[in-house]
């Protein structure tokens, strides 16, 4: 068993925090903002989710945090963030029900074209998502981090430890193959109200739309997690990075 002195112990202890941080804020952002459908014309149309664009950086830190502090550490920060998501939809669900002040609604009475607005409708319209999107954000989330974690952990034992793109970019292109069609599947089709429920092949056209750009993006960003390891490997020292990683790999 690898041990640390105070001073190693307290490098990992502040890489560990600002890859909690950023895993955390991102996993939270993309979990509100994902309900809008949005267009994304290049090359191709897609039609995708705005979580999608902040999921990039949840892919490197889940595979930068497995790197150097194995299942352990990527499982106890991914069930720690759902809690965190269930807590942040009960503030909001809570502040949806606050009586609004009439100051608040006379100013925004109208829009900026002199249209008769309603803010505080729009404010919950906006806020206040379906427990079918809360149900399959957290139940998709759960299962591509623990689906990420074995294949991550299986592919560095196949290859020994060698080809840091394989593990990371293939643990990441099998784990949100899953995500990309559960969260729509849960929240638009089967737990969806009956006048939003999607259509089947609206879930899977949105669905591969959302793993096409996560695919390619997963592609693309493969020298940034390159980038990652060489700063972290800097902060911490050759001896200490690859202590941590050997420790990693056998937890």
């Amino acid at each position: 068993m690898n041990t640390f002195s105070t001073t190693e112990q307290n490098k990992r202890n502040n890489i560990f925090f600002i890859l909690s941080g950023i895993f955390i804020t991102n996993a939270i952002i993309a979990e509100i903002l994902g309900t809008k459908i949005f267009e994304f014309d290049f090359i191709l149309n897609f039609n995708m989710s705005v979580g999608v664009i902040i999921w990039p950086v949840v892919f490197i830190t889940t595979d930068i945090i497995n790197e150097y502090f194995g299942k352990k550490g990527i499982k106890k920060i991914s069930y720690f963030t759902i809690l965190l998501i269930i807590y942040v939809f009960i503030i909001i669900y809570m502040s949806t029900k606050l009586t609004p002040n009439n100051y608040w609604l006379n100013i925004n009475n109208v829009d900026n074209h002199g249209n008769p607005f309603n803010i505080d409708y729009a404010y919950n319209i906006i806020f206040l998502q379906s427990t079918g999107i809360i149900i399959g954000s957290i139940i998709a989330f759960l299962i591509a981090q623990i689906l990420d974690v074995i294949v991550f952990h299986k592919l560095k034992k196949m290859t020994k430890g060698k080809f840091i793109w394989l593990r990371a970019t293939g643990s990441t292109l099998i784990s949100q193959f899953i995500d990309s069609f559960v969260v729509l599947f849960i929240a638009f089709y089967l737990l969806a109200p009956n006048d939003k429920i999607w259509s089947l092949s609206q879930v899977f056209s949105v669905g591969f739309d959302n793993y096409t750009f996560k695919f390619i993006i997963a592609i693309l960003i493969t020298p940034l997690i390159y980038l990652v390891h060489y700063l972290i490997d800097n902060y911490m020292g050759e001896a200490l990075a690859k202590k941590c990683k050997n420790r990693a790999s056998n937890i």
